[in-house]
């Protein structure tokens, strides 16, 4: 890995992902389950949990660096607009710095839904 590399991710917020993060976490607040109660709040629909987005984070960190000998050690994240049901969604990265006395990178990142900014921050990943 190399600073100034950049990572595309297309995503979809999928069913199976909503569906699973209730199963889990079984946070049934009805911003995020009542489309009618979304509405009422100006909301298109029912409101996706933020929290979908940082296992999005992870899925990247985990499964999409080019080393798997990595961890996770911060993340920040600052949520610009409400994602939805079956929204397709575009994960930019772009690793900023790399610190090789302490094995840390530093990675800015963005979700776009289409050219609009959904959400965006920081993560620092430690190489193991």
């Amino acid at each position: 890995m190399e600073k100034g590399q950049k990572f595309e991710i297309p995503l979809v917020i999928s069913e199976e992902i909503y569906n699973g993060f209730l199963q889990i976490f079984k946070d049934y607040n009805p911003l995020h389950t009542d489309s009618t109660h979304a509405k009422s709040k100006g909301f298109s629909d029912k409101v996706m949990h933020g929290n979908i987005l940082n296992g999005l984070i992870s899925y990247f960190v985990g499964e999409c660096l080019p080393i798997k000998n990595v961890i996770l050690l911060s993340q920040s994240i600052k949520y610009n607009k409400p994602i939805y049901l079956n929204d397709s969604i575009l994960f930019k990265a772009e690793i900023v710095d790399i610190f090789s006395s302490v094995n840390l990178i530093e990675i800015k990142y963005s979700f776009y839904k289409k050219e609009h900014l959904v959400a965006k921050g920081t993560i620092q990943v430690g190489i193991i």
